[in-house]
């Protein structure tokens, strides 16, 4: 898509005057901004190198002494620029760039970086309206970082509810992402992709590499970890090996009505205990509430009824029960669900399938 036409994102660039030191990433903020002496910063730059390079760390990190100011017993993330210069890392960062601007091309707003352009929640706020098709009353442009902090906090808070994150803490927080947590942006609009089945192709099996430095006893130490970003995908959820119900579907649709059958009893054995009962494996699951009822029943614990949504109004309260049934399903034990709760809402057979399988495996012999 082209973009020449196109003024710029919501981001006012710093004009940095001559003769004037341009302030690092990590200067913008109090805990690394602090002014140290010659010794001081060189102490540090030496204990941060040999945290990072000591055996058992062979990687070394071209990261700037500053960034290993820290106080005692302060911990900080630091990423590996080396892995954000990754050719995939590098790729994912351009797909969704592409996908944001074709989005928002009406309103004329360009992204040209991701930290840069998406930390106080302007141009998120734009997506999320566009995406949803709903107005957030919050203001158009905040000045202040304090203004930035609470608008970004309302966006933040639509966001999660949509991509239905009641009871698990999402990858991203308003501190992470203000502070241009790029993994953190990342790991957002990913999860805002897959949940509105963006039209387009991300790289699989995206990692990055994240320092983790903490300093005790004036000693630094640090630790590094893999964090990933993508994992498998096909066009419309996550990607499954085919399995029998593939098979089932494809080739033996009178084994495919034995098989719902057994599953519908299963289903009635536990739900009449509530005096309830379903017919149709497709439509009677897709709102979630039988869901999670089911999970209360099997697991042996009461669903608090102000969990999730008794009589669902629209397609979003549907999405919000499901997805808080597959949190119940891991609460007990059981494996992240292969579909997704979208998959269940939209009456996807193979879906609502699995997915009864799998509780009907573990718990067929629950009383």
């Amino acid at each position: 898509m082209s973009t020449l036409n196109r003024p710029k994102s919501p981001h006012t660039p710093t004009t940095i005057k001559k003769g004037e030191k341009e302030d690092s990433f990590w200067d913008k903020f109090s805990t690394l901004g602090r002014k140290r002496g010659t010794r001081e910063v060189k102490k540090i730059q030496e204990e941060g190198k040999y945290a990072i390079d000591s055996p058992g760390s062979p990687n070394q990190y071209d990261i700037p002494p500053e960034d290993y100011a820290l106080r005692e017993h302060e911990q900080r993330a630091v990423i590996d620029p080396q892995s954000i210069n990754d050719p995939e890392v590098m790729k994912l960062q351009r797909i969704l760039i592409d996908w944001i601007n074709d989005e928002l091309a009406e309103q004329r707003i360009i992204v040209q970086q991701l930290d840069e352009d998406m930390y106080d929640g302007q141009v998120l706020h734009k997506l999320w309206e566009k995406l949803t098709g709903k107005k957030l009353d919050v203001p158009e442009v905040t000045q202040s970082e304090q203004g930035q902090h609470e608008k970004l906090n309302i966006v933040l808070k639509a966001v999660n509810h949509t991509l239905g994150f009641h009871q698990k803490i999402p990858k991203w927080s308003v501190a992470s992402v203000h502070s241009k947590n790029i993994v953190a942006i990342l790991h957002l609009l990913v999860a805002l992709v897959r949940h509105f089945r963006a039209p387009v192709r991300l790289p699989e099996n995206v990692f990055v590499t994240v320092v983790i430095a903490e300093k005790n006893g004036g000693v630094l130490n640090a630790q590094k970890f893999q964090e990933q970003i993508t994992s498998e995908y096909d066009d419309l959820g996550m990607r499954c090996e085919k399995d029998a119900f593939d098979t089932l579907i494809d080739c033996a649709p009178d084994k495919l009505a034995v098989v719902k059958k057994s599953l519908i009893t299963f289903v009635n054995k536990h739900l009449s205990k509530l005096n309830f009962e379903i017919n149709d494996l497709n439509t009677d699951f897709r709102d979630g509430v039988y869901l999670c009822l089911l999970m209360g029943l099997l697991g042996g614990f009461f669903v608090p009824l102000h969990e999730f949504h008794l009589t669902p109004q629209d397609v979003d309260q549907m999405v919000n029960n499901v997805a808080f049934a597959f949190d119940l399903m891991q609460d007990v034990g059981l494996p992240k669900p292969k579909a997704r709760p979208e998959d269940i809402v939209n009456m996807d057979l193979k879906s609502t399938l699995r997915v009864l399988y799998s509780l009907f495996t573990t718990f067929r012999d629950y009383a």
